[in-house]
């Protein structure tokens, strides 16, 4: 989930930068993972690096292929192998995407709460509340949760977010997570108490849809139709009303 959140959200800044001002390029690229948006280096809530952690370098190599097919902006992130301290320690926002059951043993690692103090923390781990979190991190760290489902990848997600506790840095805070899941789909922000609900219909929706999609696409092939038609058929007649049910 985390490789298609990245993707999104890369896919959504290259886009912009490709569009502004009539300008084919509207990123100026510094130094390796550095990219600074022209006429918008103010706005923190604009990502302006990526650095992305695995634990082997196999894995390491694999996402750098993936990056490296996203453009020049997807060739620009950094993907470190086995150092999380060292990639919490530069960032200001940290998105939390391993598997749950990984999330106490990466937090309570040497360093990593002093590393993130201050700092916005955003899981989306499903089933790991924000008692857990803030128990596993300093006071200071801001926790927020974070439920996306898989479209994020092609920009047409649906993200549910925890709504965020009253602070100095809330207004900031709140640019900063619409500006990360806003650009690969539609963002909500709802109590946490919501949130299983929301992991059973949202996270696992697109699964749900696609065993849906392929009984119907089973039906056509029994009435005669060829099995990429009847795909083709269902696939199209899903999205539309999906589409019709959001804007009409």
């Amino acid at each position: 989930m985390g490789i298609a959140v990245l993707s999104g959200v890369i896919d959504s800044l290259d886009t912009i930068s490709k569009l502004q001002n009539g300008f084919p390029e509207k990123w100026e690229s510094h130094t390796p993972g550095t990219l600074t948006p022209v006429g918008h280096s103010d706005d923190a809530s604009i990502p302006s690096r990526f650095i992305a952690c695995v634990s082997r370098e196999e894995s390491a190599r694999k996402l750098r292929h993936i990056f490296s097919g996203l453009g020049a902006l997807g060739s620009t992130v950094e993907v470190l192998a086995g150092k999380n301290l060292e990639a919490v320690q530069t960032a200001d926002v940290v998105l939390l995407c391993c598997k749950p059951q990984l999330a106490y043993t990466i937090l309570s690692a040497e360093g990593i709460k002093e590393a993130l103090h201050g700092k916005l923390l955003i899981s989306i781990l499903a089933g790991i509340t924000m008692n857990q979190l803030k128990g596993w991190v300093l006071p200071s760290t801001r926790v927020v949760r974070a439920m996306p489902n898989t479209p994020c990848k092609i920009r047409e997600g649906m993200t549910v977010v925890s709504n965020l506790p009253p602070s100095e840095h809330e207004e900031t805070d709140r640019a900063i997570i619409l500006k990360i899941f806003s650009s690969i789909g539609r963002c909500r922000f709802l109590e946490e108490k919501h949130f299983d609900a929301c992991t059973a219909l949202s996270g696992s929706g697109p699964a749900f849809a696609c065993i849906f999609m392929e009984a119907m696409a089973d039906g056509g092939v029994m009435m005669g139709l060829p099995r990429a038609e009847a795909l083709e058929l269902a696939a199209q007649s899903m999205f539309l009303q999906g589409f019709l049910s959001l804007n009409v």
